[in-house]
């Protein structure tokens, strides 16, 4: 296993020594990857042949797909080995650091382009605004207004002491520059390790004095930085990608959580990292909560460092079918894909340190690789078998299957579907202007666009007036859940206190709350894309009715695509810990320091309220409102396309020479033969 450990020029990283096999597992992903290309390239040859106004839509659509970067984030406890899974992943086995400072609320998003050489090309790093740091040290956090809720003075003290304390190191560190950072970033035109510490590891503490003289301190920033976005070519990932790093759920301040839950809401694909360890024990309920909330087709769990289990081979199914019966005892995702690996062994191999394995990770991986190996490979290099036992092939091709389903395929037919319709419209704006010039029943340009503006703000109106319709009827049912998950818990703790008194601690379980919210979240998710599908389809049938009256026959060929609507995201905000989530020292100290039946009621209901406040906003103003808006921007964008497209016939009925151009020369033919190959490329994408 002599693999000789190379530098890497760019970076100064160790990252060589790798396997052939780095990209096992990524096949659909390469495909997809090959897909996307060919998209690209009949969207360059739809521009070419189009006029001005349909190459602008076009170059929307080019940009859309450019755009496009499926996101992957990693979540699990602190120390559950998720920044080392994700160096393996980038097949950087240094690359982020794994000593992450548990003050800080971090998100780090790896951002990667396939390349063939490797390089990073830049960092940004985010700090928090004054009003995320002010709700940190004025109220301590979501656990220090918990605290303050619960009447828990001895905890609340506690969580002052650690904020000044993590105040007065910032101040010192930072000086005078310490206000001015406040809600600004920093960008770089590359990044290193030494970068990378200074705005999220953990640092010593140093002098004031030296905070103004560009000292470049280990985790200067580190109190105060929000998120860090890195941007880097990669060899390993055949498409490009965003691997999200989150800081964990099991923090003093709660920051953590509240950083975590926004991550994966906004991604569709997650990674939840366990240690084999531990698995999914009691002290993971944060983690359970929120895994609860996440379609399976949306989740795959990676059982991380069974590098440290004595008897891989039998402790395995073991923990596998723990974590299936904790999923099924909190109404987890049951189907879940469940993979097991060591991101210890994959950066192993990257770092080309295999002879140097301690020998307890060598008898757990001798154990697991005589298991788990076939004999077709037994002529495998040293270094491959180990990659290929480490799980991360497993990993990325349940990871390939989900990006290109989930995400990749519906975004290549959306984009495929308007740029059909653009396609379909050059023949016709070629034949509107060899048809002879002039609009069909004497319609001018201006008022056939107006049409087209009246026909969108109708369908816009009435779709304004569904959703609102259905979001009005869903607020009023989450918040009915709501009031009588509280009205519930307070007559349970009445009749506790009936007859068992006050001396006996009272425990209510908050799940009820959760599944009503979420079984309202999934209606509104079924009534919202009804309606939306139904609107869009009439909008598709209005707008061709306004084609056809500016230019009769000539464009019964334009086919017009109805717009893909937006997909419901998970209501990941249940997730969120609340009062009732704890069953010790928390409730302990509420209870004790009420008394009085009348007492214990009015001040639980205000506990509470004030507890489910947040997310019951998020629930019921915040996400629905980014619901709302997705469905309307994507009839919007439906009718400017329709607006180009207007245009661009209009210019063939006004005789623009721009427009005849496109088929009126000598070359007609290969014209024709260019837009039709587009076309199968295309069409190909939407079938």
């Amino acid at each position: 296993m002599n693999i000789k450990a190379e530098i890497d020029p760019t970076t100064e990283i160790r990252a060589q020594a790798r396997p052939t096999n780095l990209k096992a597992g990524m096949e659909a992903l390469a495909q997809f990857a090959q897909e996307a290309a060919s998209i690209e390239n009949a969207l360059e040859q739809l521009a070419d042949l189009s006029g001005p106004d349909a190459a602008r839509a076009v170059a929307k659509l080019k940009t859309q797909l450019q755009g496009f970067e499926p996101c992957v984030t990693l979540l699990g406890q602190v120390k559950s080995g998720k920044t080392s899974l994700i160096n393996a992943m980038a097949g950087w086995s240094d690359l982020l650091p794994s000593d992450v400072n548990p003050w800080t609320s971090v998100v780090t998003s790896l951002h990667l382009a396939p390349a063939s050489r490797r390089a990073e090309t830049g960092a940004r790093f985010r700090f928090m605004t004054e009003e995320e740091w002010d709700r940190l040290t004025v109220k301590g956090g979501r656990i220090g207004e918990l605290a303050g809720r619960a009447g828990a003075e001895g905890e609340l003290e506690k969580i002052r002491r650690q904020i000044d304390a993590m105040r007065d190191k910032a101040r010192a560190r930072l000086g005078r520059n310490f206000e001015l950072l406040m809600g600004q970033e920093h960008d770089y035109g590359f990044f290193d390790k030494n970068l990378l510490e200074r705005y999220i590891c953990l640092g010593d503490d140093f002098d004031a004095g030296g905070a103004d003289e560009g000292v470049e301190d280990q985790g200067r920033f580190a109190d105060i930085t929000r998120s860090a976005d890195l941007f880097l070519n990669c060899q390993a990932v055949p498409f490009r990608m965003c691997l999200r790093d989150t800081p964990g759920v099991n923090d003093t301040f709660m920051m953590r959580e509240m950083v975590t839950i926004k991550a994966v809401r906004d991604s569709r694909i997650c990674v939840v990292v366990l240690s084999a360890g531990q698995a999914l024990t009691s002290v993971d309920m944060a983690l359970i909560r929120m895994i609860a909330n996440l379609q399976s087709r949306d989740v795959v769990i990676f059982v991380n460092r069974i590098d440290e289990l004595p008897d891989p081979v039998a402790q395995i199914p073991e923990i596998e079918e723990s974590i299936r019966q904790t999923l099924k005892d909190h109404d987890g995702p049951a189907g879940a894909e469940i993979i097991f690996g060591s991101a210890a062994w994959a950066n192993t191999v990257l770092s080309g340190e295999l002879e140097e394995m301690n020998s307890a990770s060598s008898r757990a991986l001798i154990a697991w690789t005589e298991a788990k190996l076939e004999l077709s490979d037994s002529n495998h290099s040293p270094a491959n078998i180990v990659w290929e036992m480490s799980g991360l092939p497993a990993l990325w091709k349940a990871l390939s299957r989900r990006i290109v389903t989930n995400l990749g395929a519906p975004c290549l037919a959306g984009i495929a579907r308007p740029a059909i319709t653009l396609a379909t419209s050059q023949e016709a704006a070629a034949s509107v202007e060899v048809q002879g010039r002039g609009f069909a029943d004497g319609i001018g340009a201006q008022e056939l666009r107006a049409q087209m503006d009246r026909v969108a703000h109708e369908a816009l109106a009435a779709l304004e007036g569904d959703l609102d319709s259905i979001l009005d009827e869903y607020r009023a049912r989450a918040v009915r859940a709501h009031e009588t998950f509280v009205d519930r818990a307070t007559h349970s703790l009445l009749e506790h206190l009936e007859q068992r008194g006050s001396d006996e601690m009272w425990e209510y379980d908050p799940a009820g709350l959760r599944i009503l919210l979420r079984s309202a979240w999934s209606v509104l998710g079924s009534r919202t894309r009804k309606a939306a599908e139904a609107r869009y389809e009439e909008a598709v049938g209005a707008a061709a009715g306004v084609l056809y009256r500016g230019f009769g026959p000539a464009v019964e060929g334009v086919r017009l695509g109805v717009p893909d609507v937006p997909e419901h995201p998970a209501p990941v905000a249940l997730a969120q810990t609340i009062a009732l989530d704890f069953n010790d020292s928390w409730w302990a100290a509420w209870w004790r320091r009420t008394r009085g039946y009348k007492a214990f009621a009015k001040q639980f209901r205000q506990l509470i309220i004030g507890e489910t406040e947040d997310f019951m906003t998020q629930m019921t103003d915040i996400q629905t409102r980014d619901i709302r808006a997705g469905i309307l921007a994507g009839l919007g964008a439906f009718f400017d396309q329709q607006q180009d497209i207007l245009m661009e016939l209009g210019a063939g009925a006004e005789g623009r020479d721009d427009v005849g151009a496109l088929f009126g020369t000598g070359d007609e033919q290969a014209r024709r033969e260019a837009l039709n190959g587009a076309l199968t490329i295309l069409e190909r994408h939407v079938a």
